[in-house]
């Protein structure tokens, strides 16, 4: 079973709801025997997923520092503006060519930086232009803070985690357990969407979402949700075209204005807040994340991964499934593997 949300609770109302809200956390936080004072970084921290994020780790109670980074000059007041929240994380912002002075001593790192999508346009069309901003930040990330845990969100995952990997293999200090692509978004739509259409308690309901972070690499089991729900082709068909193009759907909406934005940064301090559970000795801290893997012929997939106190401490298999999955994993493979390659590639000659 899955770690619930539990940060967002912080969104829903302000003012003395907002501390009341945060009060009931740092209660429980205590209860699970966690500890507070992480120094976090949000780099992308002035665009659309970044401005949310980084007002979502500001109210975490886990978070004592945050360093704010984007190459935007107004990055400096956005970091005054979210001081200005009655929390306890201190807040920073850096633009330019302070990177390396953002990162410095930082033990979380979350990456939202990068182009939106627009409509018509794939997370591969991002490629090029995201490939290089990944590089640039993950290489600045192994000069300055090499033992970080790092969480990607720049689009393609299925791309920038491998030249990630393969950045900071270049500079002697990858560590698999430590390297993340952040695909909560996906199980958050995917639980959402079956709560939806049968009826569950949204917070009560697990989907397993295996595979990668694009289209058809997004493999929903609803085969294995719970609490039990079953389906009709019809249902099963609508949820998993749903679930693997929930990103299409956003940018259609806005119409040209911009891609998942809230609901990635909804999703993205969900995550870290899972990785600082587990990082300050939470235990049973489990979720679906896109890592260096061996369970499948895909170098990086996407299961359920027990993290710990270094990171990954577990990495699980996708248990048993139907034929209509097994077809959807098989189907989708070979794209999984070659958008890795394509960012290892990629590394290599550039």
């Amino acid at each position: 079973q899955r770690t619930r949300p539990s940060v967002i609770v912080m969104l829903s109302t302000i003012s003395n709801t907002v501390r009341s809200n945060l009060k009931r956390h740092v209660a429980a936080s205590a209860a699970a025997d966690q500890k507070r004072g992480f120094k976090a970084a949000v780099l992308g921290a002035a665009g659309g997923i970044g401005q949310p994020l980084s007002l979502l780790m500001k109210l975490n109670p886990q978070v004592s520092e945050l360093s704010c980074y984007d190459v935007a000059p107004i990055t400096p007041g956005v970091a005054v503006d979210l001081s200005h929240c009655s929390s306890t994380a201190q807040c920073t912002g850096y633009s330019g060519d302070d990177l390396n002075k953002a990162l410095d001593g930082c033990q979380v790192v979350v990456i939202p930086a990068g182009v939106p999508r627009k409509p018509g346009m794939t997370r591969d069309d991002l490629f090029n232009t995201n490939a290089g901003i990944v590089k640039n930040l993950i290489a600045a990330c192994a000069k300055s803070c090499p033992n970080a845990a790092l969480l990607i969100i720049s689009n393609p995952v299925n791309s920038t985690v491998p030249i990630a990997a393969e950045v900071l293999k270049k500079a002697g200090v990858y560590n698999p357990n430590k390297l993340f692509g952040v695909t909560t978004l996906d199980v958050c739509r995917a639980r959402t969407f079956v709560s939806q259409a049968k009826g569950l308690d949204v917070n009560k309901t697990d989907v397993t979402v295996i595979g990668g972070h694009a289209g058809t690499t997004i493999v929903p089991l609803l085969s294995q949700v719970e609490p039990k729900a079953t389906f009709t082709d019809a249902e099963r068909d609508a949820l998993t075209h749903r679930i693997m193009f929930g990103g299409d759907e956003v940018v259609k909406a806005k119409a040209g204005g911009g891609s998942a934005t809230l609901s990635m940064a909804y999703a993205g301090a969900e995550f870290a807040n899972s990785v600082m559970t587990a990082m300050a000795g939470g235990k049973g801290v489990t979720e679906c994340t896109f890592v260096e893997s061996t369970i499948t012929e895909a170098p990086f997939f996407s299961s359920p991964v027990t993290l710990g106190k270094d990171g990954v401490e577990t990495i699980h298999g996708y248990g048993t499934v139907n034929d209509y999955e097994k077809k959807l994993i098989a189907d989708m493979m070979p794209d999984l593997v070659s958008q890795a390659k394509k960012g290892v590639d990629w590394v290599a000659a550039n």
